[in-house]
């Protein structure tokens, strides 16, 4: 889109009605003084945000889709949240639309796809220093290196690598201390880690790279502090995914079937033998 569609200016504070979003201006001012999350408007197809952004990369990342809708979009606002955790919780009242990328059944937050899909992913060093994101190019380059590790060729046994974000992966690493023939799992330094001390947990493990995830049959997904942005990655690698828990959701989660799609992990690993 051109810069003209576009505007970082301060919001406008302007009664400009009637909003697409129906809410009434005082229970919007009132919602928007509970800081859940950044402001938008959409106003004769242009599109404003307030200044503050807590993570600047990931409402770019919301921004790229917005701006591509904003023709067919009519005069809106709406609040999107771009921390990791849901906003709204089922016992808040009233009710108040907030837009998540993840939550769990006890949050009311509106799921939307997360900024990850173009940019302010998290920051996998030293292969992508910035974030990942472009999941338009991602998904081929993930699809032609999958073709390159067929089946046949991968080892036969579970393998995970992330950083420490949940207590429930310990589980998975101590498996493999205790069976490494079963499963291949370390932790990987934390993705905001920026010293070149080691890190403070003892289970830490150097960045693996992409071709060495390829290789294995079995590949685990967990949650982090919300949703995983993995598992759309680990669909696209050609090996068995197991998932691990089924509290936390991303948008697309309600259309993927345990025992079609993945193999179903109880979140404490207590089948995971």
């Amino acid at each position: 889109m051109s810069s003209a569609s576009w505007s970082h200016t301060r919001l406008i504070q302007q009664d400009l009605a009637p909003f697409q979003s129906g809410i009434p201006r005082d229970l919007m001012k009132d919602i928007l003084s509970r800081k859940l999350g950044t402001h938008y408007q959409i106003i004769k197809h242009r599109l404003y945000r307030e200044d503050e952004c807590m993570f600047p990369a990931r409402c770019s990342g919301v921004e790229h889709f917005l701006l591509e809708l904003l023709p067919d979009l009519p005069d809106m606002e709406m609040v999107i949240n771009v921390r990791d955790y849901p906003q709204v919780p089922h016992w808040m009242t009233p009710v108040i639309p907030i837009f998540s990328f993840s939550k769990t059944s006890e949050y009311k937050d509106i799921m939307y796809p997360a900024w990850t899909f173009w940019e302010g992913g998290p920051a996998v060093w030293p292969i992508y220093p910035t974030g990942l994101g472009r999941w338009d190019l991602m998904r081929e380059k993930l699809a032609q290196a999958a073709d390159r590790w067929p089946w046949e060729k991968k080892v036969s046994k579970g393998y995970f690598r992330g950083s420490r974000t949940s207590p429930e992966r310990d589980p998975l690493i101590l498996l493999s201390r205790e069976s490494p023939s079963l499963v291949d799992a370390e932790y990987t330094k934390n993705q905001a880690w920026r010293s070149e001390k080691p890190p403070v947990h003892p289970f830490a493990h150097p960045l693996c790279t992409r071709p060495v995830v390829l290789s294995f049959r079995y590949l685990f997904n967990f949650r982090g502090v919300a949703a995983s942005f993995r598992l759309k990655h680990l669909f696209l690698c050609g090996s068995l995914v197991f998932h691990v828990g089924d509290d936390w959701q991303e948008f697309f989660y309600h259309r993927l079937e345990p025992w079609v799609h993945y193999i179903p992990v109880e979140r404490d690993l207590s089948d995971v033998r």
